[in-house]
């Protein structure tokens, strides 16, 4: 069984993934996390010092280390299926759910919480905020709408386990 989590940040990607991962019992892996420990530094130090460009490469690597393994959900960043095919070959390779919030949800997760962590937001005021999320949802909507699942989290999360159990059967 391998799931992918794709979605804007802020949607809960990360949170979503240890969720399913123990309910069926198996390994969870954060792309974000791997790509910053991995390269010891930070993804916004990335951003600021390589580019965006290199990061996405970079991210595409490390995304593709999976094609060899199984039993596994791993959250992606924000941006990873949108750049390299990396959406088509994700749905090759598993079960994708876009995990699909509100853009008011998303801003009151980041506004000033999550912010400073994330190069594309960090010094944006709340309506340009909401204005950027809006915008940036607009481009990658049509990546994301390619998953093979489609969760909000005012789903049962019971739903999308046994929806995942009979896609994974």
């Amino acid at each position: 069984m391998k799931i992918f989590i794709v979605g804007m940040m802020g949607s809960g990607k990360s949170f979503l993934c240890k969720q399913i991962a123990k309910a069926l019992h198996i390994a969870d892996a954060d792309i974000d996390l791997m790509i910053t420990q991995q390269e010891q530094t930070t993804i916004e130090q990335i951003f600021s010092t390589k580019g965006e460009a290199y990061f996405r490469t970079l991210e595409t690597n490390y995304l593709r280390t999976f094609e060899h393994k199984n039993n596994f959900v791993l959250a992606t960043g924000g941006g990873t299926a949108c750049f390299n095919n990396n959406i088509q070959w994700m749905n090759e390779q598993g079960t994708t759910i876009w995990l699909n919030e509100p853009i008011n949800i998303l801003v009151e997760r980041l506004y000033n919480k999550q912010q400073h962590n994330r190069p594309l937001i960090k010094d944006l005021d709340k309506p340009a905020l909401t204005n950027f999320l809006s915008t940036l949802l607009n481009k990658r909507q049509q990546f994301y709408e390619q998953a093979n699942i489609i969760y909000n989290s005012n789903q049962p999360l019971e739903e999308l386990i046994l929806q995942l159990k009979s896609i994974n059967s």
